[in-house]
């Protein structure tokens, strides 16, 4: 297997690799790593091919925590292994501490990272993020209790997902105008359909030396390759949960897509991972995993091409106008 490649995430000296391996399926109903022996076996897999950079959040499994306490137990003795990445406080989900309060507020950030500490049996998080803006409290309140947690040693970085262009840069600014530490990386939805951060998110976060981390990254696995006009694996979260992915694909793009990666040797996987580890900014591309052969298979995709600027740009311009 080639080796995977690392990149520094963002302006800071963080390295992760261009794999990371997404943990939203650990926990989660219905699929392999719902249990702990799934779970530990995508883990050690994920070690093993090089992967170190793991994100997951508080909400992630079929209950409150799960994710983060499958992943605690995974992680006995390799905890230096691995970048741990967690979220805190998506504005968009309830859970048993939603009377907490505000998700972005001292009191609930206080709670949240303490409760995941406990999970994931460690004393530390490497990059902690706000999982969706808090609209009912200002920035400063998060960025100062950020910054104590910072200097108590319990966060290393901290991060933020589903910004906009604007609050981006409120962050930067109150960030610089109170001495807080400044946000390393910025996760928001971005694959070769769904290219809205390409208008403003990736310009603000590389304007502001953000390190980008794409989530749904092959659109729920659309863009593995395993699917087709017609029909798609069955055991699939598209073909599960989600249908209407497939259904409503772009799929004249999808086919010639297709046909341009058949005429280079290689898999549809690769070019998607290609095309993304291209773009500016873009340090790590996380995939889910529920068996271990997809772990693989990610390592292999994200290293076997390197395609040429003419090349990127036109796999971009076959999902231009979808």
């Amino acid at each position: 297997m080639a080796q995977i490649e690392y990149r520094n995430l963002g302006n800071s000296g963080l390295r992760v690799s261009t794999v990371g391996l997404g943990c939203n399926n650990f926990g989660r109903a219905g699929t392999l790593t719902e249990t702990q022996q799934g779970t530990d076996a995508v883990i050690s897999a994920a070690i093993d091919a090089g992967v170190t950079l793991f994100d997951t959040a508080d909400i992630y499994g079929r209950e409150y925590g799960l994710s983060e306490t499958l992943m605690g137990n995974a992680l006995r003795g390799r905890r230096d292994d691995v970048v741990l990445a967690t979220k805190f406080g998506h504005a968009d989900y309830e859970s048993p501490v939603s009377n907490w309060g505000a998700k972005g507020s001292r009191r609930y950030i206080r709670l949240a990272v303490e409760g995941s500490l406990r999970r994931l049996q460690t004393d530390w998080i490497d990059l902690y993020q706000l999982h969706s803006p808090d609209p009912h409290t200002p920035i400063e309140e998060t960025l100062s209790t950020l910054d104590d947690l910072i200097r108590e040693g319990k966060v290393r970085y901290i991060g933020h997902s589903n910004f906009a262009g604007w609050q981006i840069a409120d962050a930067e600014y109150t960030a610089a105008m109170n001495g807080h530490p400044r946000f390393i990386s910025a996760q928001n939805e971005y694959n070769l359909i769904a290219r809205g951060a390409a208008r403003e998110v990736l310009p603000a976060a590389n304007a502001y030396g953000l390190g980008f981390l794409p989530w749904f990254p092959l659109y729920n696995g659309l863009f593995t390759g395993k699917f087709s006009r017609d029909n798609g694996p069955s055991d699939s979260r598209i073909m599960r949960t989600r249908k209407h992915l497939s259904d409503n694909a772009p799929w004249d793009a999808m086919e010639a897509y297709s046909a341009f990666c058949e005429e280079r040797g290689v898999t549809m996987l690769a070019a998607t991972f290609a095309w993304l580890l291209a773009q500016p900014g873009l340090a790590s591309v996380i995939a889910g995993a529920t068996k271990p052969e997809q772990i693989e298979q990610n390592a292999i995709a994200a290293t076997s091409w390197q395609p040429s600027a003419d090349e990127v740009a036109t796999i971009g311009a076959f999902f231009a106008t979808t």
